[in-house]
């Protein structure tokens, strides 16, 4: 089953220094009906005007994912962790017991960000950030696990939850398959171009949910930069 979720029909809010869109229940937007895809909790696509940013706020008990779109976003912790995450990177933040930080664009220009929540395995524990490069050139045509929950993905940046986020650069007409076990919750959304899903178009910034299917193939009908989250 796939349920598609045009990015039109998207819940969000526009502050002036951040245009938002949440695929799930957010702050100001609740959906009772969609909070959430499994363990997959938020998914907001975020648009940061230059010189401004997310003041330092507490966070605790989920694994927060940052996967930068375009310009860069600069992090700031109470753990004195500070870091600069450009586009096409990722940044991964675990709030365990709890954790204040800040996210700003320092950049000249807008910075755009898929900010991706998971519900962790435990509640409480050390809070960690870390932040990876992963070059687009080394997950074109293929899916690249980027943060993961599992031991085999020893080159993903670690998360504390029963899930892994992929991602992939595909040319139009180029394919990626991939095989999830029926049980799992699976979110897909393109940042650029469109794909075909086992007969389903997503456009950019749209939203998949997918459940119970055994393989998933993914074409390009454009040139195409995507975002997959398997979780439990």
């Amino acid at each position: 089953m796939i349920e598609l979720r045009p990015f039109d029909k998207l819940g969000g809010a526009d502050h002036g220094w951040l245009k938002a869109k949440h695929h799930f229940s957010f702050a100001g937007h609740y959906d009772p009906n969609n909070m959430g895809h499994g363990a997959l909790r938020v998914w907001n696509d975020d648009e940061i005007a230059p010189n401004t940013g997310f003041p330092a706020h507490p966070h605790a008990n989920m694994e927060i994912i940052t996967y930068v779109r375009e310009g860069a976003i600069t992090h700031q912790d109470s753990l004195g962790n500070e870091g600069r995450t450009e586009a096409g990177d990722v940044q991964v933040m675990s709030a365990g017991s709890g954790i204040r930080h800040s996210e700003y664009n320092l950049e000249p220009t807008q910075t755009r960000i898929f900010q991706i929540w998971i519900e962790p395995t435990a509640r409480g524990g050390q809070p960690t950030w870390g932040s990876k490069p992963f070059p687009k050139a080394d997950r074109s045509g293929k899916l690249m696990t980027i943060a993961s929950g599992f031991d085999d993905d020893a080159d993903a940046l670690p998360i504390r939850a029963d899930a892994r986020v992929l991602a992939t650069t595909l040319k139009a007409g180029e394919s990626a398959e991939y095989a999830p076990q029926k049980s799992r919750h699976l979110y897909l959304v393109p940042a650029a171009g469109a794909v075909e899903i086992n007969g389903v178009r997503v456009n950019a910034r749209d939203g998949a949910a997918i459940r119970d299917e055994d393989r998933l193939k993914i074409t390009a009908l454009e040139d195409t930069e995507l975002v997959l989250v398997d979780a439990a």
